[in-house]
């Protein structure tokens, strides 16, 4: 369709207008556009430079790496050895001591390997006492336990020979040592202890044990030259 034909200087000058007013439009589009554009360049430039050196991913199709395994938690070897200790040093009610003890009258106990002089010297007070712990009132778990710690501590002060008073059970239903046969069994488990024997009847007599302990640093090959 043809344009209109221009009748008057006014519609002239209206058209006039008009063609400057588009063109100032497009005018501001275009810097708009660009000023968008140089705006998106600087920005990417900032974030090149704050990143540093981008290294493109590896392709999806290419064999990956494998993946190190962690490593394994530290084994607490220190704390499984001191486990391992206590349950050596634990007690057992169920020891059968009997098969071990000498057939005497006092039932006493010596180590493989010691002879029967050393029974004879620590029935005739041969070593001189050097402490005592005595266990009337306790019960037998508290019993166990407590024997245990002060043979532990009278080996780690360098003490020989101790007594240990169990009692005659005078209190105990039937007359009968309650304890006795428990410590017995208890000692003979312990490897601080070499002997004992019943005790003299001025040191206690059937409610007592005297008890010979290895010296403390000796090795096992020199514990039994007495």
């Amino acid at each position: 369709m043809k344009a209109a034909p221009i009748k008057n200087l006014s519609e002239l000058k209206r058209l006039k207008q008009e063609i400057e007013r588009q063109a100032q439009v497009q005018a501001e589009q275009e810097a708009a556009r660009l000023q968008a554009q140089r705006l998106a360049q600087a920005q990417q430039q900032l974030f090149a430079r704050s990143v540093g050196p981008v290294r493109p991913l590896a392709s999806k199709h290419r064999q990956s790496r494998p993946v190190a395994a962690a490593p394994p938690q530290p084994v607490p070897v220190q704390h499984r050895l001191d486990e391992e200790a206590v349950m050596r040093e634990a007690l057992s009610d169920e020891f059968d001591v009997e098969t071990l003890l000498e057939t005497d009258e006092a039932l006493s106990f010596r180590r493989p390997g010691l002879g029967p002089d050393v029974v004879r010297k620590l029935r005739r007070g041969g070593w001189r006492l050097q402490g005592q712990f005595d266990l009337h009132g306790f019960r037998r778990e508290d019993a166990r336990q407590a024997l245990a710690d002060f043979i532990r501590e009278a080996h780690k002060n360098g003490w020989r020979c101790v007594r240990v008073v169990h009692g005659k059970g005078l209190g105990s239903p039937g007359k009968t040592p309650v304890l006795k046969g428990r410590v017995q069994s208890w000692l003979v488990q312990k490897k601080e202890v070499l002997a004992f024997v019943q005790a003299r009847p001025a040191e206690g007599g059937a409610g007592a044990l005297v008890v010979l302990l290895a010296p403390v640093g000796a090795p096992p090959s020199a514990r039994s030259g007495f």
